[in-house]
């Protein structure tokens, strides 16, 4: 490197995997134990979002590890290359234990799915939200996990409720039923189906890896977006 000259920034990934972590304090109204954090590497300093293992309530219809989800959200949307899910990894050595970490998105929190449906700029990003919900049979996408932040990019949050291999699709998301999926995501969804990415081995389970290939083949082939149908379409509180 020539003198003088500064080494680049380390990316999110590198802080969340490398840096200090310093909780801060809890997230409020959070049915599980998730808190905010300071990840500390050199001269950089993160906020993130720390989900231990330890903080989760059991679920009758879901099992343990609930993080693992959160992590593999991030994967899934990586390897489609959506780049909707914020930097999240796994952190064995957090103050509470083994759990998620995850960058915390400084975003307008007045903001929702509801209010950014008002404009249709935002429609684009949320078609593709709801493609990748009903890829990962999101149980869980309610609006206020639809985050805008300052660049005007739409991020998700809160996964830990997906992949399940049962339909459990309950989603805000169905104001594009019955219209067409962009080729662009059809691609995308191909490609996951012939090739999943290797990383979800390690945090979901074989018949969770088989049933998302399925069902992005399966929505591929459909290309549009389905309708809510009977049962729990949408989650609660929608907000």
């Amino acid at each position: 490197m020539p003198p003088n000259q500064r080494p680049p920034p380390p990316d999110a990934l590198s802080i969340l995997a490398d840096g200090e972590i310093e909780l801060q304090g809890r997230m409020p109204w959070s049915s599980n134990g998730t808190f905010l954090a300071s990840v500390v590497l050199g001269d950089h300093d993160l906020a993130a979002v720390y989900k231990p293992h330890r903080g989760e309530r059991p679920l009758w219809d879901f099992p343990r590890g609930l993080y693992q989800r959160e992590v593999a959200a991030f994967e899934l949307s990586t390897a489609l290359g959506w780049q909707l899910v914020p930097e999240t990894l796994l952190r064995e050595d957090a103050p509470l234990g083994i759990g998620s970490l995850q960058r915390f998105v400084d975003a307008d929190f007045e903001q929702h799915y509801f209010t950014l449906l008002e404009e249709e700029r935002h429609h684009d990003a949320l078609r593709t939200m709801a493609v990748f919900d009903l890829v990962a049979n999101n149980a869980d996408r309610k609006g206020g996990h639809c985050l805008l932040d300052g660049e005007g990019h739409l991020w998700g949050v809160d996964h830990g409720l997906c992949f399940h291999v049962q339909p459990k699709l309950r989603t805000v998301i169905w104001d594009f039923s019955g219209e067409p999926i962009a080729d662009g995501l059809i691609e995308d969804l191909r490609r996951l189906a012939s090739c999943p990415p290797g990383a979800l081995a390690g945090l979901l389970d074989r018949a969770e890896c088989d049933a998302l290939v399925k069902r992005a083949g399966r929505l591929s082939r459909m290309g549009v977006f389905p309708d809510p149908g009977a049962g729990r379409p949408y989650p609660w509180p929608l907000v």
